[in-house]
């Protein structure tokens, strides 16, 4: 039974796996050719007689005269095909496609075409399970992409990795190619900071300094349009899910676009309001000052008054309200044109409608801290709270057991989980809490975290060929399918050898695909492949090309 094609791909890449090595190659699907069934062949034509067929249909264009398409065919034997996998496979994808012979040149009689072309394909498979060649896997280290599903998985805190890490090296414009992946100490300087902030993050700090953060709004966003995430009747600016260190009060500060001349971005009409909003419940409803200018004592910017918010993540907006909504007869449509149309933003119009352009949203605080109220991520962390002292310990090793597992991709051994306690040991007078968080910031700088190592056989030289283990296999098609941490359910089966199992595997290849976070293959493989990643980055003038 063939496997679908989803299911096909994850196969060929991970399947019986072998060390640094892959495993079987998958069984080709094929596309149906254009040409009688393939049941009505004579089943009995040789490969030597199917290269009789390649000297006198193909080799008249394909030879080392003519050279067509670039491709002689004169020391091509089918018999040896293994041996010219290449010309095979081109061979293959023309005859699949009914290109070959091309119209008007002379074909063999019946189904011979299809005996070759399934002849090709059964020698090359074949020479490929017998002899297998998955290629050599160094070590592999978390990109940003897949660092963000990692921490958001173990501790229910989305990040953005980009705030923590460098860039990554790209390999043909994918991020997650090993043998580029450089290790420099930027990085290695990167991950240690990382561990030390989302560690604190997740926790919380109850008397945490006050502090500035900027969201800056693109340039190139509209104005016109709900942004997503913003409540409903609004229109532009910007909506952000920020983490807030600790319950506390906070204040909002505004900036706006302004022109050279230094006045604000557009024709700001007579009562423009712009709401400050959190999680949907507005906060405040600030006027836009039509006459503010960059010459004034606040700049372009004005600051709210201190608000009381809980720690955690909270989505903070800040939008303008929808005053009007009707067609507008302008040159362009209101949603084409943004600031990299310099005439246009310069507030002169030139028949556009402009409208007023939040270019930051800044939050400071916390003022007054009064502690840390229940966020998702403690609830990820905290599975247990100690009721005594006697209790602190055992309840700490509860926790960074769990979490270890989880993180390292596989059961902790007693020593490990006693190396990271060493931490918690450390910072156990300052509180609880502290110690957890102490072994948590070790469990995210810890190498078994941040790099993929997979185990090598005892004896097992440099080129050998060994099977993979199941918790290795596990974490290949965790990262290969969902870009973040193996679940529960794939570790067990590892744990217990199972997972390496055909009838299992396929099961545990279904159930990975039907599950939502199966997108990240789609939409990242995707993304980079055809690089539309790099459409966002193309703004064109939309006066110079309408």
């Amino acid at each position: 039974m063939r496997l679908p094609i989803a299911s096909l791909m994850a196969v060929a890449g991970f399947t019986a796996a072998v060390g640094h090595q892959s495993g079987p190659v998958a069984e080709r699907n094929p596309v149906p050719v254009p040409l009688s069934s393939a049941a009505e062949v004579a089943r009995d034509i040789s490969p030597e007689d199917l290269t009789g067929v390649v000297r006198m249909y193909c080799q008249v264009c394909h030879n080392d005269a003519l050279l067509t398409g670039n491709l002689t065919l004169a020391a091509f034997h089918v018999e040896d095909a293994p041996e010219s996998a290449e010309t095979a496979e081109k061979m293959i994808r023309k005859l699949r496609a009914g290109m070959m012979p091309p119209p008007g040149m002379p074909r063999p009689a019946g189904d011979t075409l299809v005996m070759l072309v399934e002849t090709l394909e059964q020698l090359i498979d074949d020479a490929a399970t017998g002899n297998p060649m998955p290629g050599n896997r160094s070590f592999q280290r978390l990109n940003r992409a897949e660092y963000a599903a990692s921490i958001r998985d173990l501790l229910d805190l989305e990040i953005d990795g980009g705030d923590y890490l460098p860039l990554d090296t790209k390999s043909a414009n994918f991020d997650n190619i090993a043998d580029v992946q450089m290790l420099s100490p930027t990085n290695l300087d990167a991950y240690l900071r990382a561990a030390d902030e989302i560690s604190r993050l997740a926790v919380g700090i109850p008397d945490a300094p006050s502090n500035s953060v900027t969201y800056t709004n693109s340039g190139y966003a509209s104005q016109w349009d709900r942004v997503p995430g913003a409540p409903r009747g609004t229109r532009g600016g910007g909506s952000v899910v920020h983490n807030f260190p600790a319950d506390g009060d906070y204040t909002f500060q505004l900036w706006f676009e302004h022109t050279t001349t230094g006045e604000i971005t557009g024709g700001v009409t007579p009562g423009e309001q712009i709401e400050i909003s959190i999680d949907g419940e507005p906060l405040a409803l600030l006027e836009v000052d039509r006459w503010m200018h960059v010459a004034d004592p606040n700049g372009m910017s004005f600051t709210t008054e201190p608000f009381h918010v809980t720690a955690g993540p909270h989505r903070v907006s800040a939008v303008f309200l929808r005053q009007t909504d009707g067609p507008v007869e302008d040159i362009l449509s209101p949603h084409d044109w943004s600031l990299s149309d310099r005439k246009i933003g310069s507030g002169s119009g030139y028949g556009i409608t402009v409208l007023a352009h939040l270019k930051d949203l800044v939050i400071l605080g916390p003022d007054n801290p009064t502690g840390i109220s229940d966020t998702p991520s403690r609830r990820a962390i905290f599975s247990c709270v100690p009721s005594s002292a006697a209790y602190a310990r055992p309840c700490a090793r509860e926790i960074v057991e769990r979490l270890g597992s989880k993180a390292f991709r596989r059961p902790l051994e007693s020593s490990e989980v006693e190396s990271l306690m060493a931490f918690y040991d450390l910072k156990a007078d300052d509180g609880f809490e502290d110690g957890v968080r102490t072994a948590l910031q070790a469990i995210l700088a810890s190498p078994d975290f941040v790099f993929r190592v997979e185990e090598t056989p005892v004896g097992a030289r440099a080129g050998d060929l060994y099977p993979i283990s199941d918790l290795d296999l596990a974490s290949r098609l965790s990262y290969f399918l969902w870009g973040t941490l193996p679940d529960e359910t794939l570790v067990d089966l590892a744990d217990r050898g199972e997972l390496s199992d055909p009838a299992t595997l396929r099961a545990q290849l279904e159930r990975m695909l039907a599950d939502p976070r199966a997108e990240a293959l789609g939409s990242r493989f995707a993304a980079q492949w055809l690089r539309l990643e790099d459409l966002e980055k193309v703004n064109p003038d939309r006066l110079l090309f309408p």
